[in-house]
């Protein structure tokens, strides 16, 4: 058994959705550790990422530059959801450095857009690998 989280979470304390997501991995790493399951599981969290490199990135996600958390209602209950990233790749490093839950996590999932094409969605995930995983140790 391994550990996917999304951006979204049933819950809103007031904390930001990266520090809340941090805490339930670290409970679920915690409550693994009291038992043999014989092996170390995996965390995974995803994010939606966007390194914008030209005019198409800044029409399809410059308006999510400024994106923070948002709280809604799920199934008659309070949920809060994990912001997109959207900017430059200097910017993005600094943001993506700050998200406890993105550390804390073994692997970092991006969602991409399919409506938008696998053509455009290749330079995004290209757009991360080559101007923003480096410099964040990403591998």
């Amino acid at each position: 058994m391994n550990l996917m989280s999304s951006t979204l979470l049933t819950e809103d304390t007031g904390v930001p959705f990266h520090q809340l997501q941090a805490e339930q991995i670290q409970v679920f790493r915690d409550a693994w550790a009291q038992h043999e399951h014989g092996f170390t599981p995996r965390v995974s969290v995803s994010r939606s990422i966007f390194a914008l490199m030209d005019d198409t990135d800044r029409a399809y996600f410059g308006g999510d530059a400024g994106s923070t958390d948002q709280v809604g209602h799920i199934d008659g209950g309070v949920a809060r959801f994990g912001r997109s990233y959207a900017a430059e790749p200097d910017v993005l490093i600094e943001q993506l450095r700050e998200d406890e839950a993105i550390a804390a996590a073994d692997t970092l999932l991006l969602t991409v857009p399919n409506q938008l094409g696998v053509d455009y969605n290749a330079h995004v995930i290209e757009s991360i690998l080559t101007h923003v995983a480096p410099a964040l140790g990403w591998r």
